[in-house]
């Protein structure tokens, strides 16, 4: 069966990495949602919590509660809880109406929309919001924004920065003390020359595959996931041959064609047959892309389809983030 490997050696150096920017793993918020970004949630959780991790992001409750026990804090970022939660895990409000519909006791942070547009309290509404969740009977425990353009050339990124130091002057001035202030994403916390936040929530240099512009260096960040596929069977096959859906695909000189448990059933992208996607050692897949399986030159028992998923993507004419999430949850994930 097709499996993905987790390179257990490229995430703890990941993590080291990312804490001589924060300074330390205890500053380190682990972007764990969307399945660890098909990485795994569990299997990456217990890695990260085993290496020293004690904070954790996924994307709603359910997340929350399969990774809990493991943290400090979990913090949800889209969802809203029916009952009060558990001790740790708190929940972002994105909206001033979600904060009548929290249950009172919950921690949450507050998301402030400093230019992304997304989610996120308005700039100017700061103070009525923490002013809303002090009369609901909320634990305000954080305060936090995020970046649109962190990863890409121009000033946004520094615009949107100073924004969100002008808001927290301005709250602690008013009297807001003990909460965490954070906004900085994997690129944030890469681009930025000094960290001065409480945490850095960090989601895709943690799996290696974090893409800066050229001007801002690349970090030494290795590639978590690799994507294997194992042979369901072989022939003898000639030049002359039209193979697969459409008779799309040719070899360009005759020997074996395999194929290999590996199709857009589990997640893997289809992509555009008369563009083969190239495996690492150049062999392109041959024909389209099926359901269940793929074609390629060759006899071996098993297929690396990745070891990066940004080269991958690259290929696709995507990024790393749509061809990790994709691949379906039934696939093994084995750290190695």
């Amino acid at each position: 069966m097709s499996t993905i490997e987790i390179s257990r050696a490229n995430f703890e150096h990941n993590l080291n990495q990312i804490a001589q920017k924060t300074q330390s793993l205890e500053k380190v918020a682990l972007v764990l949602k969307d399945n660890a970004y098909g990485h795994g949630l569990e299997l990456v959780a217990s890695l990260a919590a085993r290496a020293g991790v004690s904070h954790a992001v996924v994307r709603n409750l359910p997340e929350a509660e399969k990774v809990a026990p493991l943290f400090k804090t979990v913090l949800v970022l889209a969802d809203i809880p029916e009952e009060t939660p558990p001790e740790g895990v708190r929940f972002v409000v994105n909206d001033l109406r979600q904060i009548g519909q929290i249950p009172r006791g919950t921690a949450v942070e507050l998301k402030v929309d400093t230019g992304m547009h997304r989610n996120g309290i308005a700039f100017e509404e700061a103070e009525c919001a923490v002013e809303a969740i002090e009369k609901r009977g909320l634990r305000l425990m954080g305060v936090m924004t995020h970046y649109r353009g962190a990863d890409e050339m121009g000033s946004d990124f520094f615009w949107q920065r100073k924004r969100f130091e002008t808001l927290r002057d301005r709250l602690e001035k008013e009297g807001l003390k003990g909460v965490r202030w954070h906004s900085c994403n994997s690129a944030a916390l890469f681009r930025s020359e000094r960290f001065e936040e409480d945490i850095a929530r960090v989601g895709i240099a943690a799996y290696g595959c974090l893409r800066m512009p050229e001007p801002f260096g690349r970090p030494d960040l290795r590639p978590v996931m690799s994507l294997w596929a194992d042979r369901l069977s072989t022939r003898p096959a000639e030049p002359s041959w039209r193979i697969g859906y459409g008779g799309e695909g040719r070899l360009e000189e005759g020997g074996h064609l395999s194929t290999y448990d590996i199709g857009y059933g589990d997640g893997w992208l289809r992509g555009d047959a008369s563009k083969p996607y190239r495996l690492p050692d150049g062999r392109p897949l041959v024909g389209r892309v099926s359901m269940d399986m793929v074609s390629v030159a060759g006899e071996e028992e098993r297929i690396c389809l990745f070891r990066d998923a940004a080269e991958a993507a690259v290929q696709f004419g995507t990024i790393a983030y749509d061809v990790m999430v994709k691949l379906s949850p039934r696939i093994p994930r084995v750290a190695v």
